[in-house]
């Protein structure tokens, strides 16, 4: 059974299903249903919940929707500025299930490489390195240890002062607050650096993380990655391995992300969303949240209805 979610800061209006749908759904838990209705309407479980300051409806049926329906459903609604994700199961409230995030524009709202670069007076020459990357000019490997050969001579401290203006992306606190309450894990694979996750998993209910290291030499960076390059491949082995370690099954596994780096990483996972996500990484996804924020992932768990 398939679970459609309508996800708004609004209240949903009763008048959205019909407008929305391409065949009538009617609601078999109605109390003014009869049992006998035309073949083209579609029988589904309609269920409605109201959780940290959002609203969902809950459209449970038996038909898988393809791809190019779903785009075309999620258009529709966004004229209304409602989310829309589909997924084959949701997670039970009696098993536990693994939440992974990317960390740079999805756990937080900075990239950090632009904030250390700000900080080392070498933002303009990241950026150049970082406009030819995502212009196809060059590899994710190769990007990333050229803008980390601009960060040579950085004091090992400027990652604290650099931790210290980050901000957590919208929703993201109380993330932190229901994926441990229901009994969850939760993990950040990040294509950033590991002295901002280790200063973070000190600070926030994070069960384990992997990011790029940094070699230092008397307090310094060199401007040499130190270890493997945390890149999309990486993040897929990543997220399977744990999933493997902590015993839970792919599909109760769910990832978020927001850019190209992600892809493999969400497309493993039993549930993969996009959170404001680039459209390099929309072109290779199905679920994405768009008008609301992370706090919206609370209606991936059953027992939110």
């Amino acid at each position: 059974m398939n679970s459609l979610l309508l996800i708004s800061r609004s209240p949903i209006p009763d008048s959205i299903l019909p407008k929305t749908f391409p065949t009538h759904i009617r609601n078999v838990s109605d109390p003014s249903f009869q049992g006998n209705q035309p073949s083209s309407v579609s029988l589904s479980k309609i269920l409605l919940s109201n959780k940290l300051g959002l609203h969902c409806v809950r459209i449970e049926r038996s038909e898988t929707l393809r791809r190019d329906q779903i785009l075309h459903i999620r258009n529709q609604l966004a004229e209304d500025k409602i989310d829309f994700l589909v997924i084959n199961s949701l997670l039970p409230k009696s098993k536990e299930s693994l939440f992974v995030f990317d960390m740079d524009s999805t756990v937080i709202k900075e990239e950090v490489i632009d904030e250390l670069a700000r900080k080392h007076g070498v933002y303009e020459e990241v950026a150049g390195v970082t406009k030819k990357a995502m212009e196809g000019g060059m590899g994710f490997d190769e990007a990333l240890r050229l803008r980390v050969a601009h960060l040579a001579g950085l004091s090992i401290q400027s990652f604290k002062e650099v931790y210290d203006v980050l901000h957590l992306n919208d929703g993201m606190e109380t993330v932190f607050q229901f994926v441990p309450s229901n009994g969850c894990k939760l993990g950040i694979l990040s294509g950033g650096f590991s002295p901002v996750l280790e200063l973070f998993s000190k600070q926030y209910p994070v069960d384990f993380f992997r990011a790029n290291g940094l070699e230092e030499k008397n307090g310094v960076f060199t401007g040499q990655i130190h270890g493997e390059i945390i890149n999309r491949e990486k993040k897929e082995f990543y997220l399977k391995q744990y999933a493997s370690e902590l015993s839970i099954p792919i599909e109760r596994v769910v990832a978020v992300g927001d850019g190209a780096n992600d892809a493999l990483m969400l497309n493993a996972a039993g549930i993969g969303i996009g959170i404001h996500a680039k459209q390099g990484l929309k072109d290779t996804i199905t679920n994405w949240i768009e008008f609301t924020d992370l706090s919206a992932l609370v209606f991936l768990l059953e027992n939110s209805f």
